[in-house]
């Protein structure tokens, strides 16, 4: 079963986890994007809106990767858990991902130098590493940690 509710917290683990981790963040992305792109460059809401809709697109197909490469190498290691450096590490790898395919795109779609695209892409970026962490963490923290940081228990025996 992959949702269980104990001691408070919803337990969302598999697949599910994934769909209701990505629906979320980029729900709550766009609303952002759209208001920031749109500040930035000064079109309109519906101009930049649309953009902040194929970034999002852009972002759940990579997010979908990198979670799931990610926790693969997660489940490799030794120490368990999701210490603040092994979520800056997550967030660091998510956002660099989406600076090498969204600056291109923001330099074509706003026709601006690949330059001004990189300006614009950094502000989103340094606001989204933020976001990217506070997102993880408050996710952890109502649906628990995926079994690949879970502290694993150690069986003894007399």
């Amino acid at each position: 079963m992959p949702l269980t509710i104990s001691s408070s917290k919803l337990r969302l683990q598999g697949p599910w986890r994934r769909v209701v981790y990505v629906s979320l963040y980029e729900l709550f992305a766009v609303m952002a994007t759209s208001f920031g792109l749109s500040a930035m460059t000064g079109e309109s809401a519906a101009h930049s809106s649309l953009i902040a809709m194929v970034t999002a697109a852009i972002a759940v197909a990579w997010n979908v990767i990198w979670n799931h490469l990610f926790e693969r190498w997660e489940a490799r290691q030794a120490q368990r858990g999701r210490s603040v450096w092994r979520r800056i590490a997550h967030a660091l790898g998510m956002e660099g991902g989406l600076v090498l395919i969204l600056v291109p795109l923001f330099a074509w779609w706003f026709e601006v130098s690949l330059w001004q695209a990189f300006i614009m892409d950094l502000w989103l970026l340094l606001f989204f590493l933020g976001y990217t962490f506070v997102f993880n963490w408050t996710f952890d923290r109502i649906f628990g940690l995926p079994a690949s940081a879970q502290l694993q228990a150690v069986q003894v025996t007399a």
